[in-house]
């Protein structure tokens, strides 16, 4: 087994990795919109403090940060075979769903989607663990 902190990504805000190789999967730790520098994709705050998040923007970093993650260790999206998406408000489904489709068809991973009373940080709309499975030539 090996685990992994992926140069260039958020840092995980505790003790553990962004991904774990074992047995010829990728498992992918909960992984949401954060960038390096501790900012959100999709989150705009005016001069007046008010914020707006965006359920779409957020979502769309999500998964190309864990296309990022996967590339790590030789693999892609391609290669997901089981996703569970935690998300806050479930009134945000169709704009998830919407970007989701972006990237995947039927044929795509499994999914599950939870409603969840909270996640890390309170601009977080969105959060999504991933299990994939290791193409061969990948990095075990």
């Amino acid at each position: 087994m090996t685990a992994r902190i992926v140069a260039g990504k958020a840092v995980p805000r505790g003790a553990f990795p962004h991904v774990k190789v074992a047995g010829g999967f990728v498992f992918v730790s909960g992984t949401s919109s954060r960038r390096p520098d501790n900012t959100f994709a999709g989150v705009e705050v005016d001069e007046l403090g008010t914020t707006n998040l965006d359920i779409r923007a957020q979502t769309r970093a999500v998964i190309e940060n864990i296309r990022d993650l996967l590339r790590s260790v030789g693999a892609d999206l391609t290669d997901l075979v089981q996703v569970t998406s935690y998300l806050v408000n479930m009134n945000d489904f169709g704009g998830y769903n919407e970007v989701w489709a972006e990237f995947f068809d039927a044929s795509g991973p499994t999914r599950t989607t939870v409603a969840v009373h909270q996640l890390p940080h309170p601009h977080l709309l969105i959060e999504i663990q991933a299990v994939a499975l290791l193409p061969s030539g990948g990095q075990s």
